[in-house]
């Protein structure tokens, strides 16, 4: 059974398939999902019906909405909430718990969120910090929409197609991990702020260890 590394883009873990390639591995599958959710649970649900892998490894970058955790750190996404899937009501934003469409611990939620429960964590990924994510269609850039996240999921990280990994694989039972790491702050928008060739460096030396040791286990 496969490694299956996804990534919403081909430049975010470049190396890896470079590596990957000059190795001649054939047990890890490099899949290429698309930007944001619609994309990576459309290539997600296609791929797993047709065999499911040992594991699906889901990297890519992401914004932090502590400036406490520097850009380029690591950290592994435990829970996601679907962050702007719902409807304005009065001046609030009420999701699609709050406004009856889904009851809450409905399948494959926990409560609102999307809980991974896999345990078997690699030994290069174990020391992680493990987080909440927020998946968004829009990349926050205002004040008023990142007060409104914060309050409403304290979330340590944003990205745009972390819940989708999550919801797909729970719903075929695949064990999944989302890997991250930072290259930005949510903030107003200020692209000299971001560092994402270091986000992209630190990814993918984190990825190599791990198909290593993954390799090593079996």
């Amino acid at each position: 059974m496969k490694l299956i590394v996804a990534a919403a883009t081909e430049a975010e873990i470049q190396p890896t398939t470079a590596w990957l390639q000059e190795s001649g591995r054939k047990d890890v599958e490099i899949l290429i999902t698309g930007i944001g959710g619609f994309s990576t649970a459309y290539a997600l649900g296609k791929r797993l019906s047709a065999n499911k892998p040992a594991l699906v490894l889901q990297a890519g970058i992401a914004g932090a909405f502590s400036r406490k955790i520097p850009l380029g750190q690591a950290a592994l996404v435990e829970k996601e909430y679907l962050a702007d899937l719902g409807a304005e009501d009065n001046g609030q934003f009420r999701d699609l718990f709050h406004i009856g469409l889904w009851k809450h611990d409905q399948h494959p939620f926990t409560h609102d969120y999307l809980l991974n429960p896999f345990d078997r964590v690699p030994d290069s990924l174990a020391h992680l910090p493990r987080l909440t994510g927020v998946s968004v269609n829009t990349v926050s850039g205002e004040a008023a929409t990142i007060q409104r996240l914060e309050q409403q999921y304290q979330p340590g990280l944003e990205s745009m197609e972390g819940a989708a990994l999550h919801y797909a694989c729970l719903l075929e039972n695949v064990p999944f991990l989302q890997l991250r790491t930072v290259s930005n702050y949510v903030e107003q928008r200020d692209k000299s702020n971001w560092d994402i060739p270091l986000a992209v460096r630190n990814l993918n030396g984190l990825l190599r260890q791990t198909i290593l040791e993954w390799n090593n286990e079996r």
